[in-house]
């Protein structure tokens, strides 16, 4: 896990991991859109509608992954002090909030032709609006700590405690009356027709390679930031 605590270390594996990752996300979201859009058959039931999923789930889904990474990164962070895992939690936010925020939206652009509003107080719809205000919660505590080569224990914290929104998430379809489909995908299994598979699973895939892109350059330009502001203090002690 400390192999690559050094940041001079770390950055010379990010830099051309960078490029790849996003190369192949870019690569593999069109084939997939183009597929899904384009050539998959509209669903017996929500006709064409059911096209906008191959954005609407890729987005939510590293929605939630981005948070549980934050949470796994704040844990390294508080229990062993890894110099990058702050950066890395730190890096993450923004994306996430994003992707979170493209999740809601596709989902009420979905939502308007097969429930016939744009929005309902659903359980699953109301746990990720809750996830997109801990996304700015978080991003405003990480701001306000004033580490800015990461965050604050704090913040750490709020990252851990705010995992807790994730199984609730994922259960919330289960644990209420809820509008929203069940889940499709389990560990027992599939119950999506292959048609719609694949090119959905080559959109979640592309799209969590292209989060990755945007981490890596995250964690790059807060690294080079934090080296700039320790050479300006160096210069001005002198």
């Amino acid at each position: 896990m400390h192999a690559y605590a050094n940041p001079t270390r770390f950055l010379s594996l990010a830099r051309p991991l960078t490029l790849w990752l996003l190369v192949a996300g870019i690569l593999l979201i069109g084939c997939g859109s183009i597929y899904g859009l384009l050539y998959a058959p509209a669903d017996r039931l929500m006709g064409d509608s059911v096209r906008i999923l191959y954005i609407h789930v890729p987005t939510v889904w590293l929605a939630m992954g981005g948070w549980t990474a934050i949470a796994i990164a704040s844990i390294v962070q508080i229990a062993w002090r890894h110099p990058l895992a702050a950066v890395a939690a730190r890096a993450v936010a923004v994306p996430g909030a994003l992707f979170t925020a493209l999740g809601l939206i596709t989902g009420s652009i979905w939502a308007r032709p097969t429930w016939g509003t744009w929005w309902v107080w659903d359980g699953r719809v109301t746990s990720v609006l809750v996830l997109f205000f801990l996304y700015l919660a978080y991003i405003a505590l990480a701001n306000a700590s004033g580490e800015k080569g990461g965050v604050s224990r704090v913040t750490a914290i709020f990252g851990i405690v705010g995992a807790i929104n994730i199984p609730i998430i994922n259960r919330s379809v289960v644990w209420w009356n809820s509008l929203h489909q069940k889940a499709s995908i389990t560990v027992s299994g599939s119950s999506i027709d292959t048609a719609f598979l694949w090119p959905l699973a080559i959109n979640v895939i592309g799209f969590s390679l292209v989060f990755g892109a945007i981490v890596l350059m995250r964690m790059r330009g807060i690294l080079a930031e934090t080296k700039v502001e320790a050479r300006l203090k160096r210069m001005a002690a002198e």
